[in-house]
């Protein structure tokens, strides 16, 4: 399950990256006015309208896997945690005698006199 959990967060980042990438390359609607004049527009690697429909598909292609991988992540996270596997509290074992004390140390398990006692 970690496994599958790792895999959904990188596949999260680089869909991440790619919307911040694809974002930044697109024009925005100030351009437009500069496009309609010829300004060099029919020699861009997509041709004149290529660009923005590539860059808005590839777009909201990324968005939507960034969406499945966020929903997948809050799957994940709102599962319970399996019970087959122990857990830190399950490894702790009673001790099978009580511990021995010390010479000079006082037994805690013997009743100890308190200071405002007079002893007998």
């Amino acid at each position: 399950m970690n496994n599958l959990h790792a895999i959904i967060i990188v596949i999260q980042v680089v869909t991440a990256l790619m919307i911040i990438g694809l974002v930044l390359l697109q024009h925005g609607k100030g351009a437009d006015m500069g496009a309609a004049f010829g300004s060099g527009a029919s020699g861009s690697l997509f041709g004149a309208s290529g660009s923005s429909n590539f860059l808005s598909r590839s777009t909201g292609v990324a968005a939507a896997v960034f969406f499945a991988a966020t929903l997948a992540l809050s799957f994940i996270g709102s599962r319970p945690a399996s019970t087959s596997g122990a857990g830190v509290m399950d490894q702790v074992t009673t001790p099978a005698k009580p511990a021995t004390t010390a010479p000079g140390m006082p037994d805690a398990s013997k009743p100890q006199n308190k200071s405002n006692e007079i002893p007998k």
